[in-house]
């Protein structure tokens, strides 16, 4: 099941100053996923350590050992994501799937024990490697290969990061 927009056979979008506007929206949807990423990403040690050990030194290792964890399986899942797009149910429906379980997970997080974050954060995990590198993908598909705005909407994608 792969979505592939061919050489001159990009789907015609409406268009919103100059590009499709479905760029926009995948802009903002991007631009969010990188907020809720980086605002877990610089909390995340601090908030182990403080919630679990009361502010402790000693929640320092188990603290860090969880960020290096969660910041390379974040990236490791991409690899994943590509493939469930690729062989089983398409871009879009990967992108919404991992939206969703990202969500979800992001509302776990709310929950201050130590099972809870963990499901949290593997939820955000497995939802970030769906959802991330196929966002990008369908960027390229709103475009002909041969148009010439295509470069400029992955600029004012690349933006929203």
């Amino acid at each position: 099941m792969n979505d592939t927009t061919t050489a001159g056979n990009a789907p015609a979008y409406p268009q919103l100053l100059g590009h499709p506007r479905p760029l926009w929206m995948l802009f903002m949807t991007e631009f969010w996923e990188r907020f809720a990423f980086y605002s877990v990403s610089w909390a995340l040690a601090l908030y182990i350590v403080a919630q679990f050990y009361h502010g402790d030194a000693s929640g320092q290792a188990w603290a860090s050992a969880i960020f290096g964890s969660y910041t390379a399986l974040i990236y490791g899942t991409g690899i994943f994501g590509g493939w469930v797009a690729d062989k089983l149910i398409g871009y879009q429906r990967t992108i919404l799937l991992g939206a969703a379980v990202m969500a979800a997970g992001l509302f776990a997080l709310a929950v201050p024990t130590k099972p809870v974050l963990l499901l949290g954060l593997a939820l955000v995990i497995v939802g970030d490697g769906l959802f991330k590198p196929n966002i990008s993908s369908m960027v390229g598909q709103l475009y002909a290969r041969d148009d010439d705005r295509r470069d400029r909407g992955f600029t004012l994608f690349y933006m929203g990061i």
